[in-house]
């Protein structure tokens, strides 16, 4: 299994266990999500954009008739049930990503100088090259859809993470990721 995590902070943010394919030249990847229902109650800029379509998962207690009747074996229904179901969406709950306040242009504008500053550095000749050459054409992008994002970062929450943003494509119930290819790093497991 390969795991994607963030060059900046290590936090794990993807996995080879979305599917994607390379979409604008290769620029960005686009990953289908999928409903699944779950128990557990935890939520979980790089050069070129990945786009990852996600959807929602239930979290929280199923209930299946297994054909048992409790009563009838001395049980109690419905004893130790957890029925708090909670709808996430599956890579936001994988990768604990935590949701961020919304940035206004200006905002958006400093993380993306600031994140610009970090990366480049860890980033080697020809990858910095690269991603000088496309990351004002992905800005632009994100700020062409700035007031539908939402932002999320690594489980760590660390001040000098990379974002990752989601937002709904027109008609949609499933938000859309984006994650910049360059701000990844590579982890075979």
């Amino acid at each position: 299994m390969i795991v994607y995590q963030d060059l900046l902070t290590g936090d794990e943010l993807l996995s080879d266990s979305f599917p994607y394919k390379e979409i604008e030249n290769g620029m960005l990847w686009e990953v289908e999500g999928k409903v699944n229902f779950s128990s557990s109650s935890q939520l979980p800029l790089l050069s070129v954009l990945l786009l990852i379509d996600e959807q929602w998962v239930v979290k929280g207690a199923v209930n299946v008739d297994i054909g048992a009747n409790p009563s009838a074996e001395g049980g109690e229904e419905d004893e130790g049930l957890d029925d708090r179901a909670e709808k996430v969406v599956d890579i936001v709950d994988t990768f604990r990503l935590q949701e961020q306040p919304a940035f206004d242009k200006k905002q958006f504008v400093t993380f993306m100088k600031r994140y610009i500053k970090q990366l480049t550095p860890k980033l080697d000749a020809e990858k910095q090259e690269l991603f000088k050459k496309h990351i004002e054409g992905a800005t632009k992008y994100l700020l062409s859809k700035l007031s539908d994002l939402q932002f999320f970062v690594g489980e760590s929450m660390h001040d000098d993470s990379s974002m990752v943003f989601a937002y709904y494509k027109e008609g949609a119930t499933d938000p859309t990721f984006l994650y910049f290819a360059y701000g990844l790093k590579e982890v075979k497991c």
